[in-house]
């Protein structure tokens, strides 16, 4: 309080003075004490030192001005509470220093116990304990190797092999078989090894070790595995850590003392009922070191019942206050119940949607704050089937999870094979160095694709997860022998026709079969179970929070799709059109000889008569989709990639064309396709001859697609069907390519539909910078825009999507310069700010101007609030993503107040 009056920065606060609301300031550990301390419950006394300290003490690399004596004077208040002064050598307080910030990262940061203990206190606190030697030599022989090993970097081994020695010597293997005379021995030794490790003796000074503590729980908030976490959670990197100190209360005083952990529902079901761990005479981190086995939480009602009833009713009071699931520790000091923390406790996917339905039936919550209580990556892991581990099996490679599932089959090299295979009834794992478009029909038809090269952002995983199958990319232990039709991976050798396992999730490799179990949330989606007539509460709940989702949510969902198969998936997940249909897909596989004939066209009757091959063949796929889509929207994007990519690789063909050379066979035509793709070949393809740029360049291409669409939706609609097709021209950089563009498709669009009804929107993806930047202008020949958000963060960026996440992402993101992939994740700064000007201005200039989105974002969690946010009118991405859109739009419209879903 005198900080407070005297102008100084406040920087601690004690237990009383918080409340739960206030995690930004004391962490989520110091804000709960602090209201379960308002709420009368049995807390320890103690004081919070804030995040602000902390971010203070990590900017600058020392204390800010005035912490020191806001401590002094927080310490001097908690002595006279508990009528006792921290290390007094007769009476001593002892307490505890822990780690708290404003979001969960259980283990990830540092807690000392016991801090207070010296060489003449630890008689004192034998003799507060009724003479009991042993418990007092046992907590400093604990401080000793916590304060060691956490704030001076002892290893921590050292101080095990010692215990494991005395243990020995002693001839047992339980901590408890220990006596004083033991203890005190093991004490000598530990003081040894923190000797030699830091060059001095342990600190005797009560508050010097205090002080000491709270350090290493601040630097700690920059160690190795607190920022892998916060990057696996994506937690913040400036929210800092609380610190929090505690009187401590001694569950190892004897067998009427102990410590556990509780949960007021199953954090792996949500089932209701009594779950958790309790250890008698034994201090916290024995139950999370699992040095030994604790009992079920239901022992405790033998052992203490008082107690036991106590917990559980403070159980159902913390539930009941939070109004939701509560994780709990706690320590009994000789038959005194007292509690430690409280949090709104992490559990899986399956039981976030479980225990959200729950609260819903009990009245605790209501449907808007269900539906915030869970997320759209949760509801993708329970999409995805998984391996049942039921007994062990040994990952022989680790990649990287680029699409999550689990796949089992048989090894294939080539997409000819995996169809072949994939025909008669077989399961196939497809296995690459890379794949490229020419394995798009072996990746439909294989169960799993694995690459040893590529990210996330990959083709093979790009790909894999629009089409929701399994892919594990960048496994580098592999060898990958397409000729020789094998891989190698640590000593072992997997030929063509091997079964292996792959987990899209973990990314994890495994020799032979692993069994797996579908998933009951995709039968669901399939309308293959009835939320109305099963026994399956996950069903019952996602259908109820997905029901809500879609009241709830301004955003429509539509789907990238390019053939009828996937547009029927994508209806029964729940899309409401297609945002994206790309027609170069639809030149692949038989196909390829036609576009050649298009590269090698000697003059216009050559190139009209290549065209006029594939008009039908694109005719019959649109027809096919606009049936399937039933008068929901349907936007077609014109070819967009540079023509040569539909082509062998130029040195493949040069190796090809010289070998058959030298065996003097006739070559005239792979000469002449090596020419074509010579003259074609470019430096940089993606900044190239590719999307509105052919359609200019090359004569009738682009009106061929425009009269096929145009032709498939009045033959849909003449046969009673309905069409509503959008014509998206790709890669428009500057109005003028949209105009001509525009003027040509128009006039075969008025030719084609004549009085049948049809109506065709004409628009354009903006992906080039300079389209956001001068959106005004092409708005007054666009009807609609949609957002390519790969290109535009590529060129946004300057970032080689194909290149960069192998070469160098992991650096960005191990030195924080990214929190996330921009691939995977909007940039909202950068990118974020030119969707946000090209939407701005783009309906400035035309009002009813639509807005959509089909980059990969579409279907991410974090984007999909960003495009709410910024007025967008749909979202679009694969099918297998719809419902994780549907939900996360849900979201975006619901007030953002409540519990954290993390």
């Amino acid at each position: 309080m005198e900080a407070q009056e005297s102008g100084e920065h406040k920087y601690v606060y004690d237990f009383a003075e918080g409340n739960k609301d206030l995690k930004d300031l004391l962490g989520g550990k110091g804000a709960n004490l602090a209201e379960m301390t308002n709420l009368g419950l049995p807390v320890p006394p103690g004081f919070t030192i804030t995040t602000e300290a902390c971010k203070a003490y990590l900017t600058t690399g020392r204390e800010p001005d005035g912490l020191a004596a806001q401590i002094e004077a927080h310490l001097e208040s908690l002595e006279r509470e508990m009528g006792r002064r921290l290390g007094d050598p007769d009476d001593p307080l002892l307490v505890s220093v822990r780690s708290g910030a404003k979001f969960s990262m259980p283990g990830m940061m540092e807690t000392v116990l016991n801090v207070g203990l010296n060489d003449h206190s630890v008689v004192g606190l034998s003799a507060q304990s009724g003479g009991n030697d042993r418990f007092a030599w046992d907590s400093y022989r604990r401080l000793i190797q916590m304060f060691g090993k956490t704030v001076c970097e002892v290893p921590g081994e050292e101080f095990e092999h010692a215990l494991d020695e005395i243990k020995s010597a002693k001839g047992t293997h339980n901590d408890l078989d220990l006596n004083a005379d033991d203890l005190r021995g093991l004490v000598d030794a530990y003081k040894k090894i923190f000797a030699k490790h830091t060059g001095r003796e342990f600190p005797q000074e009560p508050r010097e070790q205090l002080d000491l503590a709270i350090r290493a729980v601040f630097d700690s908030w920059n160690a190795e595995r607190a920022i892998l976490y916060r990057r696996q959670e994506r937690i913040p990197a400036d929210l800092g850590t609380a610190v929090n100190v505690v009187a401590m209360v001694f569950g190892n005083l004897g067998p009427d003392s102990g410590t556990g952990v509780a949960f007021t529902r199953d954090p792996g079901s949500g089932a209701q009922g009594i779950y958790g761990d309790y250890l008698a005479n034994a201090q916290g981190e024995d139950v999370v070191a699992g040095i030994r086995n604790t009992v079920p939480l239901q022992e405790l009602e033998q052992l203490d019942k008082t107690s036991y009833d106590q917990l559980l009713g403070i159980m159902a009071r913390l539930e009941g206050h939070y109004k939701d699931l509560c994780d709990i520790e706690f320590t009994i000091e000789r038959g005194k119940l007292w509690m430690l923390q409280t949090r709104v406790g992490k559990r899986t996917a399956a039981a976030a949607f479980v225990i959200a339905g729950q609260l819903v039936d009990e009245g605790l919550i209501d449907l808007d704050e269900a539906l915030h209580r869970v997320n759209g990556a949760q509801l993708a892991q329970l999409m995805f089937p998984r391996f049942q581990l039921d007994h062990e099996f040994e990952a022989v490679a680790k990649g990287i999870g680029a699409s999550p599932g689990a796949a089992s089959g048989k090894v294939v090299f080539t997409s000819a094979r995996a169809v072949e295979l994939a025909a008669e009834g077989e399961a196939v794992i497809l296995v690459r160095r890379e794949t490229n478009p020419d394995d798009l029909n072996g990746m439909i038809a294989a169960k799993g694709i694995l690459t040893s090269r590529g990210g996330k952002t990959s083709h093979a995983a790009v790909v894999a997860r629009g089409m929701g199958k399994t892919c594990v990319s960048g496994a580098d232990e592999l060898d990958v022998n397409v000729p020789a039709k094998r891989f190698t991976v640590g000593g072992h050798v997997v030929n063509e026709g091997d079964v292996v396992s792959i987990d899209g999730t973990t990314g994890k490799v495994y020799l032979g079969e692993v069994p797996v179990m579908p998933s009951e949330v995709v039968q669901y989606f399939e309308g293959e179970l009835d939320p109305e007539n099963t026994d399956d509460a996950l069903v019952r709940s996602v259908h109820r929070i997905m029901t809500h989702a879609d009241a709830a949510r301004r955003l429509r969902v539509r789907t990238n799709a390019d053939t009828g198969t996937d547009a029927a998936r994508a209806r029964r997940f729940g899309a409401e059109g297609i945002g994206l249909c790309r027609t170069e897909h639809m030149f692949l596989g038989d196909r390829r000889e036609l576009v050649e004939r298009l590269i090698l066209a000697h003059g216009d009757r050559e190139r009209e008569d290549a065209l006029a091959a594939l008009l039908p063949l694109q005719r019959a796929d649109f027809i096919e989709i606009f049936r399937e889509m039933d008068g929901l929207p349907v936007t077609v994007r014109l070819i967009d990639p540079p023509l040569h990519e539909f082509l062998p690789p130029l040195e493949q063909l040069a190796v090809n064309v010289a070998v058959a050379q030298e065996r003097g066979e006739d070559v005239a035509k792979e000469e002449a396709l090596l020419a074509a793709v010579r003259r074609m070949h470019e430096e940089n393809p993606m900044l190239g001859l590719r999307g509105v740029r052919l359609g200019l360049v090359i004569p009738g291409l682009f009106a061929m697609q425009v009269r096929a669409i145009a032709e498939a939706a009045v033959a849909v609609v003449r046969d009673g069907g309905k069409a509503c097709p959008e014509i998206m021209v790709p890669l428009v950089g500057a109005v003028q390519e949209l105009e001509t563009v525009r003027a040509e498709a128009e006039r075969i669009i008025a030719e084609v539909v004549g009085d049948s009804g049809v109506e065709v929107l004409i628009g354009t993806m903006i992906e080039v910078p300079r389209a956001a930047l001068t959106a005004g202008q092409i708005a007054e020949a666009a009807e609609f825009f949609s957002f390519g958000t790969n290109d535009l963060t590529q060129m946004g960026w300057g970032f080689s999507r194909d290149d960069v996440e192998g070469a160098f992402f992991w650096r960005y993101l191990e030195l924080g310069i990214f929190g996330i992939s921009p691939f995977e994740s909007i940039d909202t700064d950068g990118v974020g700010r030119l969707i946000r000007i090209a939407a701005e201005e783009g309906r400035a200039a035309r009002p009813g101007l639509k807005l959509g989105v089909c980059g990969e974002h579409g279907g991410d969690p974090d984007s999909v609030h960003f495009f709410h946010e910024v007025g967008l009118d749909y979202v679009s991405c694969s099918p297998f993503r719809v419902p994780v859109a549907r939900l996360e739009a849900g979201r975006a419209a619901i007030t953002t107040t409540g519990s954290d879903s993390r």
